[in-house]
């Protein structure tokens, strides 16, 4: 039912969808030359790897020995614009009729977040990614790792047809508003490492 559910939306709205995912491929090469997509292999259902597509949003500057400069610095005003939208999600339909996403579930980490998860976080594995799901409608990026896979083992736990009706339709109105698209001090997501100590915190 999910999976069915999933292809009829996304064919049925690839006349909105398609159009619009042409003209920002277009922007992105403009504002922030080739490549257009951003692709990293991320895990998907029982850990199973896949290469995920985004419209990239971070220019390729390095430093003087060739490294990548922080993502403060590589986030242009176009690319937090395509993020608070979450246009830069578009391509990841593609992943969707492919099987390896679906449109609700937790969103695909890192690779190498796959042993730092709690057993219980590790749940997060048993269905597929989404595009949304239930942390982003619950605060995005403001919450904490914690929080946010907490929420995410609680959409596993309680997920149902309804439950992803509703978390779409959340999501509409968590985008309008653009809130919690990055933690406040930060361009982008910390890394999660649970096993790190905060900077504050007492030795």
């Amino acid at each position: 039912m999910k999976r069915l559910f999933d292809l009829v939306a996304v064919i049925v709205t690839s006349p909105l969808w398609l159009p619009l995912a042409a003209l920002v491929a277009l922007l992105v090469r403009v504002k922030l030359g080739a490549p257009v997509f951003f692709r990293q292999p991320r895990p998907g259902r029982a850990g199973v790897i896949f290469e995920v597509i985004k419209f990239r949003t971070m220019r390729e500057a390095r430093d003087a020995t060739g490294r990548l400069l922080p993502d403060a610095e590589r986030l242009t005003p176009f690319g937090r614009w395509l993020r608070g939208t979450s246009l830069d999600e578009l391509p990841e339909l593609w992943n969707v009729l492919r099987g390896e996403m679906s449109l609700v579930g937790p969103r695909p980490l890192l690779v190498q977040y796959l042993d730092r998860y709690s057993a219980r976080q590790a749940r997060r594995h048993e269905v597929r990614p989404g595009l949304t799901g239930l942390s982003q409608v619950m605060g995005r990026n403001a919450i904490s790792w914690e929080e946010k896979l907490e929420w995410d083992v609680r959409y596993v736990e309680t997920r149902s047809f309804w439950l992803d009706l509703k978390i779409l339709l959340l999501t509409g109105g968590a985008v309008l508003r653009g809130t919690g698209v990055s933690p406040r001090g930060e361009a982008t997501m910390p890394e999660f490492n649970p096993g790190a100590r905060r900077p504050d915190a007492a030795p």
